[in-house]
């Protein structure tokens, strides 16, 4: 394993402290995304089990059977839970329940705002379907002579691509935030001004979120590119 700390230190920084401080920032480096990664899943179930577990009626509450408190039993409860519904939602009956709650919601003023909003991210981020980033880019943005990194969604439809007077298709692309990429803006360019890159689109997220200190390797895309 290679680390940033592997290079020989200078002269008037050899000796024992040295060899000590280097040791200790290599930890850092091997620890810090273990750690960060356990705390990460750890909050997330224990946030699931903290909205799963108070729906469930005390008298089956998993702790009067178990003895303990143990977490992560609610995320599996989530999770058999959610493949149940989407079992039942595949059927012929399933399908015509859905349908009639779509009805009755879409006659609510308020809540059918709310539902078709939070419907139609849910089958754009989950839904195995096409819709989703084809390639990593390079555009011109916020100005001319600066370049972002950019992820295309599809081609301009309707109004959107009929509208713009450009000498190429419009192409829409989501341009990502530093360091959280599911924050940006969408933009839409003309082909001739979009520059497709050979990078997946996991590695330019990476190269987002690390704000250009992790560039891909294209030998060994397990290890950073070396300089």
């Amino acid at each position: 394993m290679t680390t940033p700390f592997d290079e020989n230190d200078p002269p008037h920084k050899s000796g024992f402290f040295a060899r000590l401080r280097s040791s200790f920032l290599t930890g850092i480096v091997v620890i810090l995304p273990i750690a960060m990664t356990i705390w990460l899943v750890w909050t997330f179930v224990g946030w699931v089990d903290g909205f799963v577990l108070p729906l469930i009626p005390s008298t089956i509450q998993p702790e009067k059977y178990i003895g303990i408190n143990l977490r992560g039993v609610g995320m599996i409860i989530f999770l058999i839970f959610t493949i149940l519904v989407g079992w039942i939602a595949k059927g012929l009956m399933g399908r015509s329940l859905l349908r009639f709650a779509e009805n009755l919601v879409s006659r609510m003023p308020v809540v059918r705002s709310i539902y078709s909003g939070v419907k139609q991210i849910a089958e754009t981020v989950f839904a195995q379907s096409e819709r989703s980033f084809e390639k990593a880019c390079l555009i011109e943005y916020p100005r001319r002579g600066i370049w972002a990194i950019g992820f295309i969604s599809t081609h301009a439809k309707g109004e959107v691509a009929g509208s713009a007077p450009t000498t190429s298709p419009l192409v829409g692309v989501f341009v990502p935030t530093t360091p959280n990429p599911t924050s940006g803006f969408l933009l839409f360019f003309p082909t001739d001004d979009i520059i497709e890159l050979e990078m997946t689109v996991e590695d330019a997220a990476k190269l987002v979120i690390s704000a250009g200190l992790v560039y891909p390797n294209p030998k060994d895309p397990t290890q950073p590119l070396e300089e």
